[in-house]
């Protein structure tokens, strides 16, 4: 009887610490797959804006939103003042979030007009958000040119709270994560980042385009 009672401590223990091991795996694994995805996808949009430069087309009247694939890497978001750089994906699946940012795709997208929206992990791509704050700049870079933005406002909203996604009548970036950002499992709010587009350097003319809001 007393084998069995330190046996069963014995068990308990073996089976946390194997479950410590795994989770530490995975974890390993998730850090490594998103570091390569990153590198990957940043290689392929650096070439994707040397071909799109040299073929010099029109910026108006390219691919919409629906036109490319969940997973498709767009752009890269870059905030340099809270140190944030991420690989902008479209759509906001499980998969797409777990590696990057994620725009919404019912939403505009960087290269055209209206209200563009970002999705990230508060604990990945988005922890930087913690410290953004009132007129720092944003810089979306994509294949077919940069935009750069200004933080007007931040705010803490509920989950129900679909008014941020909503067009704007202008050029802005919306950007949205869970809050709190310490808070242990789902978190209960959201996190609203809005900025205003005040410039785009795009091909095939190079010159920067100052937006007066």
């Amino acid at each position: 009887m007393s084998r069995s009672r330190d046996r069963a401590p014995r068990i308990a223990a073996r089976a946390l610490l194997l479950a410590g091991v795994v989770q530490l795996a995975y974890g390993g694994y998730v850090v490594l797959d998103s570091s390569v995805y990153d590198a990957i996808a940043h290689e392929r949009l650096e070439e994707a804006r040397e071909r799109t430069r040299v073929a010099q087309p029109a910026i108006q009247g390219l691919v919409t939103a629906t036109a490319i694939r969940d997973g498709t890497a767009i752009g890269e978001i870059h905030i340099p003042r809270i140190g944030l750089t991420a690989i902008v994906a479209e759509g906001e699946s499980p998969a797409v979030l777990r590696r990057a940012v994620g725009h919404l795709a019912d939403t505009a997208l960087p290269w055209g007009s209206g209200n563009v929206v970002l999705a990230g992990h508060r604990d990945t791509v988005f922890r930087p958000l913690k410290g953004i704050h009132a007129g720092d700049a944003i810089t979306l870079r994509t294949q077919y040119g940069d935009v750069e933005y200004r933080v007007e406002w931040t705010a803490v909203v509920p989950p129900t709270e679909v008014g941020v996604l909503r067009s704007t009548g202008r050029s802005t970036l919306t950007l949205i994560t869970c809050f709190p950002f310490s808070y242990l499992g789902p978190a209960p709010e959201r996190f609203v980042v809005r900025a205003r587009e005040v410039s785009r350097y795009g091909w095939p003319t190079e010159n920067r385009t100052t937006l007066r809001r």
